[in-house]
């Protein structure tokens, strides 16, 4: 069996794919052949401008999708996060045929000193530890709505590029803001780095999972792909992603949801709506069987009972 899968170039994007592959040659043996095939995405070629100038989320994602709606590759391997919820953003023809087992969803703190002279550093301890309005770097709204509600004195400076750029550049400010999950599986743990818990910055929809899709049509990869589906990762994603889906295509505020998987399958959803200056910040959690439902009630809650709608406005 010979499979080719389409991704970004980039050293995370390869081994998100690698990983992939790996799997799909634990669960099918080690004959099967896998092909990488590299696409270059608009987010790629254009580091220098904001995300949200580009449109925000699908940047990463679109080029790849193409490649195997026109042939080039029988898989694409995304990071989750940045894959487009709206069912109106995503292209005809592909499905999303498997969530592998999620790495850490949350972010991680850079600073240029190190984390403080603790027995125990916490993420509100090197958030608190920052100098009154130090710069942070991060390119997120949904980072900056958070920190700056945690820390109003905090100002910020957009930083986009790989991994290994924002490391580089980390010395030129007081902290930089990373994905854990993305210094985890490049081994960058050495750099000054302090994980901060979801009760101080609740993740991106999809943070840390990653998502494979295929033709629709391709029954024989589907079949191959659901072997290593992870059952509670998918779950979380799916939930994660009608939560953001739910808020409409044209949500463009500081968003964020993290879910879990009980032992008993009970799903539990935080989810958060805040403005762009993070003087608002609305929470809610709910729990419940079905992904779609909850999610899709999780955001009717922040919308409707929470006050959301007027932040929409």
């Amino acid at each position: 069996m010979r499979l080719r899968a389409a991704t970004r170039g980039s050293a995370l994007a390869r081994w998100q794919t690698d990983h992939v592959a790996a799997l799909l040659r634990q669960a099918h043996g080690p004959d099967l052949d896998i092909e990488v095939v590299v696409v270059q995405t608009e987010g790629d070629r254009r580091h220098d401008v904001p995300i949200e100038a580009l449109g925000g989320r699908g940047v990463f994602v679109k080029e790849v999708q193409a490649a195997v709606l026109e042939g080039h590759a029988d898989i694409a391997v995304h990071s989750a996060k940045d894959l487009p919820a709206a069912p109106s953003l995503q292209p005809p023809g592909l499905v999303l045929a498997c969530v592998p087992e999620r790495g850490d969803p949350r972010d991680a703190l850079v600073t240029a000193a190190g984390p403080p002279a603790a027995a125990t550093t916490s993420g509100r301890s090197i958030i608190e530890s920052l100098p009154v309005a130090a710069l942070v770097a991060t390119g997120s709204v949904r980072r900056r709505a958070q920190l700056a509600n945690l820390r109003p004195d905090l100002c910020f400076s957009g930083l986009r590029g790989n991994i290994e750029t924002r490391l580089d550049r980390a010395r030129g400010y007081d902290a930089v803001v990373i994905a854990a999950a993305a210094l985890d599986r490049l081994g960058r743990f050495d750099a000054p780095a302090t994980v901060v818990d979801p009760p101080l910055l609740l993740p991106q929809v999809g943070q840390g999972a990653l998502a494979v899709e295929c033709r629709a049509d391709d029954a024989w990869v589907q079949v191959a792909l659901r072997a290593v589906e992870h059952a509670a990762s998918r779950a979380a994603v799916d939930a994660e992603r009608a939560f953001l889906a739910h808020l409409g295509g044209g949500c463009d505020l500081p968003v964020g949801a993290l879910a879990s998987v009980d032992p008993a399958g009970q799903i539990h959803l935080e989810g958060l709506l805040a403005s762009y200056d993070g003087r608002i910040v609305l929470r809610r959690s709910l729990a419940g069987p079905d992904p779609a439902a909850l999610g899709a009630e999780l955001a009717t809650e922040l919308l409707d009972r929470a006050g959301g709608r007027a932040l929409l406005a």
